[in-house]
């Protein structure tokens, strides 16, 4: 790797991986403060004994997780949440598992900040005449209709588990009072900093740096509880390493000839398959690495690649990190589901999705 390359790397990856590191101690932090946990029973409370309701009030908050905070906080604070409520209230927590963890994948496709691989190609949009705001003018439809067509397939599902009422739940534990307010206030700020487009490395960076300070003052030990991803970021690192030593190898004109040049839908959804393809039998983040390069002559064909890594990646365990971090949460909290069934039922929720998000771009 040349020296201007290496610079470029580091001038792209950079402000990812810190906000990264950033939106992870936010994340962990406003766990720890409680939020997500006052979070689920208030969800219990509003869902008034009607099991569909409190569904629904769960498919909500997985949206807003993952759009505001990324698909990694869905997966991994909120799942254990939403398991232990449906327990208390003596419903199957499966349904509920499986609604964070398609929602943190198909739900991460409206904001840069919802997925590092959209924060990735925001470097590529930005190169094609498309800002921020172009990047969600332009993910809006397609989001939606991904949202949409996971919440009617998760319905269809679990329409059994469903039905029928349940008790009221016991209140959440008690929290630091100061904290939590200080916590959740900060998580509905950078919903709005992040829609208006102000640079998530800065915005989550300042937003971890006043939970830090309200922690050093209010309850120091709970910062030895907050985990920085250190090793992600040095994997992300060396994926990007190994995938651009690959494309100079020939990799590159391989991919060239399975997505086509074109940006007619059927070229779309060809772009779209092989991205969920490539997500499902490598990773999504390597599979966008990868694809990138062959596809970012285009918006349009480069969000049909963002589709495919995020919206596809259902059907293999391995294919995202989020999905990895969910399996290993169920696991600790006694919930688990056979990888056949995961596979089937992925695969019809990747294929449902991705199709209507493909038709959303195309279309609209």
């Amino acid at each position: 790797m040349t020296e201007s390359a290496f610079a470029d790397l580091v001038t792209r990856v950079g402000p990812v991986l810190i906000f990264l590191v950033a939106i992870t101690v936010v994340a962990e932090i406003a766990d720890a403060a409680g939020v997500f946990d006052v979070a689920g029973h208030w969800a219990a409370g509003a869902g008034r004994g009607r099991t569909w309701l409190l569904w629904l009030l769960v498919v909500g908050l997985s949206c807003l997780s993952t759009i505001v905070l990324s698909l990694d906080t869905t997966a991994v604070l909120l799942t254990p949440v939403v398991i232990k409520v449906a327990r208390q209230l003596r419903l199957n927590p499966l349904p509920f598992a499986m609604t964070t963890v398609w929602l943190a994948n198909t739900a991460s496709l409206l904001l840069p900040v919802s997925n590092l691989t959209n924060l990735l190609a925001l470097h590529r949009f930005s190169d094609l005449g498309l800002g921020h705001s172009g990047y969600v003018s332009l993910a809006l439809w397609p989001a939606l209709a991904a949202i949409g067509a996971t919440v009617t397939v998760l319905a269809l599902i679990h329409l059994r588990d469903l039905r029928g009422r349940y008790s009221p739940n016991a209140p959440p534990a008690p929290h630091d009072r100061t904290l939590l307010v200080v916590a959740a206030s900060v998580c509905a700020a950078l919903g709005p900093a992040f829609a208006l487009g102000i640079t998530p490395a800065i915005a989550a960076s300042a937003a971890a740096i006043v939970l830090v300070g309200t922690c050093l003052i209010r309850n120091r030990p709970l910062l030895r509880a907050v985990k920085v991803p250190w090793l992600i970021v040095v994997g992300v690192c060396v994926l990007f390493i190994i995938v651009d030593i690959a494309l100079t190898h020939g990799l590159r004109d391989l991919l060239a000839n399975w997505v086509g040049t074109g940006t007619g839908t059927a070229d779309l959804l060809r772009v779209s398959a092989v991205g969920a393809g490539s997500s499902n039998s490598v990773d999504n983040l390597p599979a966008y690495l990868a694809l990138e390069s062959v596809t970012d002559n285009d918006p349009r064909r480069l969000m049909a690649l963002l589709i495919g890594v995020n919206v596809g990646p259902l059907v293999t365990i391995w294919a995202s990190l989020a999905t990895i971090l969910w399996r290993d949460r169920c696991r600790r909290a006694g919930v688990t589901i056979s990888l056949w069934r995961f596979a089937w039922q992925g695969a019809v929720c990747a294929s449902a999705a991705t199709v209507a998000a493909v038709l959303a771009l195309s279309f609209a």
